[in-house]
């Protein structure tokens, strides 16, 4: 905060006070901080209101704007007033707004202006309440003007004490200026206190000195306090104002608007701050050319702007200013500068390029391509080498088949025209095109209202030329069947004379024929066959053999073809088996399925006829061959063969009668998948020594275990039939076990996956723990699925059939072939058998459960079958005497149990 200084006073008298004071306060710790600057409540225009420091907060800025018009702020962060401001508040805000043109960074600063009778009342309300004090001696501050001529020593005042009265005093001095430099330039006298000044001081050197003044005796006895005594330096207009640069360097662009921003110019002074002395006005002394006067300048911002919008680049394309700067505001007295600055005129797109003639003639050879037949020029007065005056050439009309392009020269600015696509003269000998220019830059207003795209016509003449022959179309094909008779000659490749559209004086010649199976006539072209032509050969290609062929005429100009011989199928293959080796695992197979497969074509192929012709009645008698679809049949076995190694001749005919024989070898293992079947497993099963496998041993133990339950049910139903015994349903007369040996089950019986025959038994009849198959609902009927060899039969209660279904792939099927694998029959009997012992086991007494009801029905009449379930409490109140009529194996086990 800067304390009030003294008043100016030119004869070196003692200062006055002023009365009001103006304080600055800044925090300078961040940049771009708030500024607050106390003020009075009444400012005066054109009135000093303080200065802000604007390189703390932006160092580069080169524009300076106020945000409140009634103050203006300079260079050096000065804040002035342009109009009488009255302070009706406390505090009034604006902002100073500071921006770079070349980085378009932008920063502010807040200024707020409080009216100091604020601070003085906060003062006056801190005061303590006045006490009398002595009085201490107190000499006036004083001022000497700079570069005084004197003469010296300059009296400058004299400095007393009160204690003079009473003692013999004796004054001193001390700081800069006495014994600090610069020494030597202020003394005072011993006896009276007389301060004189020995030579002239520089204020932009020395601004002020503040001495300290000592009162002492003669002995040292100081009876006063060293005083500190200020002498300011006060400024005379010796510093000229002086530009920052000695020339400076703008531009504008051309038919900008009136009132356009140029640039801005600044100039400094050393005299002190906020004095007329340094109080700048910027002017224009000259402009050259003089005439018409285009730019005016603020007297005290030193901003440039136009003040005409007739700027023309292409008439003057600079201007040169002479300026002036002047102190003391501008007045006839003050020190002035000059300067110079350069204005450049920018271009803009306000010229329309030109091309100089209106029509031009050029020629080229038909058969020519990426060769350059025509230049363009172009006359552009806007700025060469810019985007206003670069060219953009375009065909308009007459280019619909893509033959010319035009493109510009980098350099010249010429349209070159070129030939990328060939010209045929037997089509066109002429063509005329129309081309444009535009500029790269888009054109301004005044432009775009002046005339419309330059344009020119360009006619292009086609020149002959002897061509050689053509081969068109380059590929040509011709139709033969195979296996026609060797020397057989047909039409072949065929080539013309552009000029005259005639095939005479051509000569032909093969390049390429990849199995040698023709020879071609040198004259006409025509082909001979030299070799058997086989359509089914590997070097064929969908039916169609290919061979290269040259044309040339007289003087070896030549143009190459290619010719395809359409191969036309015959029926010269028979059908074959496309494997020869087959595999059935006897377990899980029953059958296995040949494709054969036909080289001719679809109406030389199938439907195939498979007849297994082999005069070995064993083999007729184990092996059948049906018909799958027209190009596969099933060949599957019966009788239970033996494995071996079995070999058949099977004859395949196709749909017009020609076949082959095939020898098809079949394989019959032992095993779960065909990876598994070998030469050595085949032997080691016809020989002795059988040895059982993985799934063989699981299959045994499972089938021990099925056996335990169907006896501990025997005698769970035996002993309950000890206590209870209940004579049999009329409608279960028939519920005794039998033995079936037929080929196929009866009507009544369901067998099950475990190879067991099981009775089903009526809704009240006694249980037999086992799964005899497993129950489907659909739709609120109940069906029993029934296995047998490769079929599962579905017993449907609502309809009363049975229908077979294939257990591979789904759907109703007639077939038997096709079982299900040991790994399903397992997964599937499994978890149930366990189920099965867990209920039964599960009661202490061995007392029969309730079990799923599984009824099915009979076809024809009602069903004696009820449900099949195991130890269940509906089956208790029937009897079991017919276990009385067991067979005898049956029977000395059931009787074993119960005793037990």
């Amino acid at each position: 905060m800067a304390a009030p200084g003294p008043a100016r006073s030119r004869s070196g008298a003692p200062c006055r006070l002023l009365l009001l004071t103006l304080t600055i306060v800044t925090f300078a710790c961040e940049a771009c901080r708030p500024v607050i600057l106390y003020v009075p409540s009444k400012l005066e225009a054109e009135k000093f209101v303080g200065r802000v420091n604007l390189e703390e907060c932006f160092k580069s800025a080169n524009l300076i704007h106020s945000s409140d018009p009634d103050f203006q702020i300079f260079d050096d962060g000065s804040v002035y007033t342009t109009n009488t401001v009255l302070l009706t508040s406390e505090k009034r805000e604006f902002f100073i707004l500071l921006f770079d043109t070349e980085s378009q960074e932008e920063k502010t600063i807040s200024v707020f202006l409080e009216v100091h009778t604020k601070v003085q009342e906060e003062n006056h309300s801190k005061e303590k309440p006045l006490r009398r004090a002595k009085r201490r001696w107190a000499p006036i501050p004083c001022s000497i003007l700079e570069n005084s001529l004197g003469p010296f020593p300059l009296f400058l005042q004299q400095i007393q004490s009160d204690t003079a009265q009473n003692y013999t005093i004796y004054y001193s001095i001390s700081g800069p200026g006495v014994d600090i430099e610069p020494r030597n330039l202020f003394y005072v006298e011993r006896d009276t206190g007389n301060l004189y000044c020995t030579g002239p001081v520089d204020r932009e050197q020395y601004e002020s000195f503040t001495l300290n003044a000592f009162a002492t005796t003669p002995d040292g006895y100081t009876p006063e306090e060293p005083l500190s005594l200020l002498i300011k330096v006060e400024d005379e207009n010796d510093n000229y104002p002086i530009f920052t640069e000695t020339t400076f360097i703008f531009t504008v662009s051309e038919n900008c608007r009136v009132g356009s921003t140029v640039g801005q110019v600044c100039a400094t002074d050393k005299d002190e701050p906020d004095t007329m002395h340094t109080r700048l006005k910027y002017s224009i002394v000259e402009q050259l050319p003089s005439q018409p006067v285009l730019f005016t300048m603020h007297p005290s911002t030193g901003l440039i702007t136009t003040k005409s919008s007739q700027l023309d680049r292409e008439v003057i394309d600079k201007y040169q200013l002479k300026i002036k700067v002047q102190d003391m505001n501008g007045q006839p007295f003050g020190l002035q500068t000059t300067a110079t600055c350069i204005i450049n005129i920018g271009d803009v797109n306000d010229n329309l390029p030109t091309l100089i003639r209106t029509s031009y003639a050029a020629s080229v050879e038909e058969n020519t391509a990426d060769v350059e037949i025509l230049r363009v020029p172009v006359e552009d007065k806007d700025l060469a080498g810019t985007a206003n005056w670069r060219a953009n050439y375009t065909i308009l009309k007459g280019n619909e088949n893509g033959n010319f392009k035009i493109v510009t020269d980098s350099k010249t600015n010429e349209g070159v025209l070129c030939v990328v696509k060939p010209l045929d003269y037997e089509e066109r000998q002429q063509v005329i095109l129309e081309i444009g220019v535009t500029n790269e830059a888009p054109y301004t207003r005044e432009a775009t209202l002046k005339s419309a795209i330059s344009t020119a016509t360009v006619t292009v003449t086609v020149t002959n030329q002897n061509e050689g022959p053509e081969c068109k179309p380059p590929t040509q094909t011709v139709r033969i069947r195979e296996n026609v008779p060797v020397g057989t000659q047909s039409v072949g490749y065929k080539a013309y004379d552009p000029e005259t559209g005639r095939n005479s004086g051509i000569r032909y010649r093969k390049l390429s024929d990849p199995n040698g199976w023709v020879t071609l006539n040198e004259n006409s072209g025509s082909i001979t066959i030299f070799r058997n032509l086989d359509r089914e050969a590997e070097s064929i290609n969908s039916g169609v053999y290919n061979i290269t062929v040259l044309a040339f005429d007289k003087d070896e100009r030549s143009c190459t073809g290619t010719l395809g011989i359409i191969l036309e199928d015959v029926n010269d293959n028979g059908p074959f088996i496309r494997n020869p080796v087959v595999t059935i695992c006897k377990p899980t197979m029953f059958s296995a399925e040949i494709v054969a497969v036909d080289p001719d074509e679809l109406i030389n192929g199938p439907p195939f006829d498979f007849t297994l012709e082999s005069s070995d009645s064993e083999i007729r008698r184990i092996w059948r061959l049906t018909t799958i679809n027209d190009t596969a049949a099933r060949l599957s076995y019966q009788n239970d063969p033996p494995f071996g190694t079995y070999v058949m001749p099977i004859r395949v005919t196709d749909r017009l009668g020609l076949s082959t024989m095939n020898s098809l070898t079949v394989r019959l293992c032992n095993c779960i998948t065909e990876a598994e079947c070998d030469i050595r497993s085949i032997e080691r099963i016809g020989g002795s020594s059988v040895k059982l496998g993985t799934w063989a041993i699981l299959a045994i133990l499972l089938g021990i275990a099925l056996l335990f339950c169907v006896l501990f049910t025997l005698v769970c139903a035996a002993t309950r039939a000890g206590r209870e015994v209940k004579a049999l349903p009329d409608d279960l007369t028939q519920q005794n076990l039998i033995i079936s040996n037929t080929e196929a089950p009866g009507d009544d019986k369901v067998y099950s996956t475990n190879a067991f025959t099981t009775q089903a038994v009526g809704a009240s009849s006694q249980g037999i723990c086992g799964a005899v198959g497993s129950g489907v609902r659909s739709g609120g009927q109940e069906t029993i699925e029934m296995v047998k060899g490769g079929q599962q039969t579905l017993v449907g209660s609502g309809a009363g059939h049975h229908h077979t279904l294939h257990p591979c792939g789904g759907g109703r099927m007639e077939m038997e072939n096709c079982r299900y694998t040991y790994s399903e029959w397992h997964n599937f009997t499994q978890p149930r058998l366990g189920e099965k012992l867990h209920v039964c086991n599960q009661h202490e007494e061995h007392m029969p459960l309730q079990d799923y009801v599984l009824p099915y029905s009979y076809e024809g009449r009602g069903s004696p079958a009820g449900s099949v379930g195991c130890c269940s409490e509906k089956q208790e109140e029937d009897g079991l005497d017919f276990l009385n009529n067991l067979e005898p194996k049956f029977l000395t086990l059931a009787e074993a149990c119960t005793k037990r």
